[in-house]
């Protein structure tokens, strides 16, 4: 696996020593060495080494990485040029071009997104070939939970975007009264008219960080193909 080596060692270096991670690294390894696992294993930990901790403006949290092949690279929602965007991602550009007129674009690649303070994060960070959910249960959630608190702990505003209810579970962990936490159903098909079309989330969020002299995000991701 690649190594965090940004400003978010520092507090999570104290995972890295207790139990649970060496169970859950030694797993990942076996897994890695006896089946097709997403993301590719030097992917893993993008979310934190494209968005370092100082920088964090706002937290989309996902469930698992995408389970196909080519689809994950270690961002929650997106994937990798010249792969069909997924239905999640679709709906999710729906509401950007409602919220904010962004229009949709030809690629589901958000780098841009994570480079400007998005992180997006998956509260398991590798998947079985075709298993979705495959590893969850194995020790990825107290790390990432790790995260969320370490997060929770930044004396700046951040932005929380909970989408569905696995998302909305980590509500509990968040008391910082700088923060701003926002929920609505899960973008998927099966669920995004349920509440999402209509959440305006980006605005809201922008409006956020304007109000509290932070720079907004730039959510819209342009087209790559000419």
């Amino acid at each position: 696996m690649a190594a965090i080596d940004n400003d978010w060692l520092g507090p999570l270096g104290v995972e890295f020593k207790k139990p649970y991670y060496k169970v859950l690294y030694d797993k990942v390894r076996s897994e890695y060495t006896t089946h097709v696992v997403f993301p590719p294993a030097e992917d893993i930990f993008n979310a934190f080494s494209l968005t370092p901790l100082g920088r964090v403006k706002v937290l989309i949290l996902g469930q698992d990485p995408y389970h196909e092949p080519g689809q994950a690279h270690g961002l929650s929602f997106s994937v990798r040029p010249g792969i069909d965007i997924p239905p999640s991602l679709e709906n999710i550009y729906k509401e950007l071009h409602d919220d904010l007129g962004c229009y949709v674009p030809d690629n589901g690649y958000l780098e841009k997104w994570a480079k400007q303070g998005v992180m997006l994060l998956n509260t398991v960070l590798t998947v079985r070939n075709h298993q979705a959910n495959s590893h969850k249960g194995i020790g990825w959630e107290e790390f990432t939970d790790a995260a969320i608190r370490i997060l929770n702990e930044q004396d700046r505003p951040i932005v929380y975007m909970l989408w569905g209810r696995p998302a909305q579970a980590k509500v509990p962990m968040l008391d910082n009264p700088k923060h701003l936490i926002l929920t609505a159903p899960h973008p998927s098909p099966l669920s995004a008219y349920r509440g999402f079309f209509g959440c305006r989330h980006f605005s809201k969020a922008n409006d956020f960080l304007i109000k509290h002299g932070v720079e907004p995000i730039d959510w819209q991701i342009e087209n790559i193909r000419v």
